[in-house]
Order: C-alpha cells, then sequence, then structure tokens
C-alpha cells in the first residue's frame, strides 16, 4: 500500500478536443502542504476534480490515502477531505449557521467547530447566505472544508475576496491543520502566501506538471540576482554572457540576472573595481514567471 495521500499515474483528462490535464504523476506526502500552481487554464482545477471524482480522467488513476482509487472508492475516500472549490455553490435561502448544521449531519455528529471558525473569520452565521458579501461567502465555503477536520483538504484559491486579515486567519488555518496531521493540497495565485505556507509546489503548465520541489530548493537552484556597485563603469557589453542578463544600469550599480558563468560573472565584475555586491533574494513569484516565460503559457 502506498503511504502517499494524493498519488496520480499518468493522469489525463480531455473535454473532447480540448486539453485539460494530460499525464500528471503526481505524489504528496502524509502531513504536507503541496501548492500547485498555474495559471488560468494550466489544469489546477481539473485536477482536483478528478482527484474528487467529479471529473473521470480520460486515462490514467488517482489513489487516495494509499489504497483508495478516486473513481471506484470515490464516496469513501470524500468522506475524509475538505472540500473549497474556485467557484462557490451554496444554498442562497439558508442562514449559514443552518448550512453548516446540515453539511455536519450529512457526515454525522453534532460537533461545533463550525461556530469557532466562523467566529475566527469575522463571519456573521446568523445571516442568510443571499444577504452576504462575496467575501463572506467564501468564509462559509472556508469554514465547510475545515469544520469536520477532514484528513485530506483540497482548497482552489481559499483566500479569493478576502480582505488581508481574514487571509492571514486562513493560513494560520491552515498550518494548524497540517500541525493537527492534515495534508493540504492548496492552489492559489497569491504567491507569497504559498511561498509562507508550502513545504513543496508543483507547477503546471498547459496541462502538464513541469516541476516539483521545495520551495527553498526550487527558489536556490534557479538563478541568483546580483547587484554590483562598481569604481568603473563597465561597458555595455561586459556581461553578454549565457545564462546572464543585464536587468537595470544606474551609473555605476549594475543588476544582474545569473543561470550560469557565475564564476565568469565574478571575473568580469573583479576588472572593473567592485566596490559592494548585493544579493537580492529570489521569490516564489520570480520562479513561477521564469517557467512561464514572464507571462507566457497562459490558457
Amino acid at each position: 500500500m502506498s503511504e502517499y495521500v494524493i498519488e496520480t499515474k499518468g493522469l489525463t483528462v480531455y473535454y473532447g478536443r480540448h486539453r485539460g490535464i494530460e499525464n500528471v504523476d503526481l505524489q504528496v506526502e502524509k502531513g504536507e502542504v503541496f501548492g500547485f500552481l498555474g495559471p488560468n487554464g494550466a489544469g489546477k482545477t481539473t485536477m482536483e476534480r478528478t482527484l474528487l471524482d467529479i471529473i473521470r480522467p480520460s486515462a490514467g488513476e488517482a489513489l487516495l490515502f494509499g489504497n483508495l482509487d478516486s473513481r471506484k472508492d470515490g464516496v469513501e475516500a470524500r468522506q475524509r477531505i475538505g472540500y473549497l472549490p474556485g467557484e462557490l455553490s451554496l444554498y442562497a435561502d439558508m442562514t449559514a449557521s443552518a448550512y453548516f448544521k446540515m453539511y455536519h449531519a450529512l457526515q454525522g455528529g453534532n460537533d461545533t467547530y463550525w461556530q469557532t471558525l466562523a467566529d475566527r473569520l469575522g463571519l456573521d452565521s446568523s445571516r442568510k447566505i443571499r444577504n452576504l458579501s462575496r467575501g463572506n461567502k467564501q468564509k462559509v465555503g472556508i469554514v465547510a472544508a475545515f469544520m469536520n477536520k477532514p484528513e485530506l483538504l483540497i482548497l482552489d484559491e481559499p483566500t479569493g475576496g478576502l480582505d488581508p486579515l481574514v487571509q492571514q486567519t486562513v493560513i494560520e488555518l491552515v498550518r494548524e491543520a497540517r500541525e493537527g496531521g492534515a495534508t493540504v493540497f492548496f492552489s492559489s495565485h497569491i504567491l507569497p502566501e504559498v511561498q509562507a505556507v508550502c513545504d513543496r509546489v508543483g507547477i503546471i503548465r498547459e496541462g502538464q506538471l513541469v516541476a516539483v520541489k521545495r520551495v527553498e530548493e526550487l527558489i536556490r537552484q534557479q538563478f541568483q540576482r546580483v547587484q554590483f556597485t562598481f569604481g568603473t563603469i563597465p561597458p555595455a557589453d561586459a556581461f553578454v554572457l549565457d545564462g546572464v542578463t543585464e536587468l537595470r544600469r544606474d551609473g555605476n550599480v549594475v543588476m544582474l540576472e545569473i543561470r550560469e558563468n557565475l564564476n565568469a560573472v565574478l571575473t568580469t565584475a573583479v576588472a572593473y573595481t567592485v566596490t559592494n555586491i548585493d544579493i537580492e533574494a529570489v521569490s516564489l513569484e520570480d520562479i513561477f514567471l521564469a517557467y512561464y516565460g514572464k507571462g507566457e503559457g497562459h490558457a
């Protein structure tokens, strides 16, 4: 039996002739927060819905909790999953509290953890859902995902429409879920929060998984941005080297993006009397844009 909470093998979904995801091989370990990154249309939501058996794969398979097939054992698997979809569909004429009580009753029990979550998020659960703002409807979805303390959380853009303070509360809930032993599969466009909370990230491009790495490894290995201050201004072509891009120049200060040939850069720089070096931290957003060619690759 596999030790992975999520394991896909050759997972492929086509909508007629249109690509959803192709040959996705992915393993998500128990107790980790896994960030799933990609622009709209890359396949993030398709992946999540296939794991939940909302969409059936065209080929390949998805296993959950080690031995549950997403298709054959979907009912059993979903009892152990909390899901926040990117597009919420709620019962507009119910109050939020009635919705939570109904949702919990479907899985058995009468626990009131939902009230604790609602209070932390600043949600007035006595109001009808139809009268809630977009942000408060998002809070309803968040409470519903977390309230039964599931083993696996699948969260599609969980902080969308929320103000910064509430976004931080959601990140805290994700951390607490991980500390409690849960596994979180987490997609977001807000890359700093992914960088803050995720153990590993996968980048999906045009339906294909192009990278899976630990966050710190992804940042460290890809490239560096180095700012030199020179005693003598180097000529415009001084750093024309493979894997080196001059990002900006202001008098005797030159910022370079270095992917290879670091030794050659340093050798060249010394010739112009380096008076200061600053290394700029590379963010997950920088890496993400590098994989997508500065914005290319959207679908």
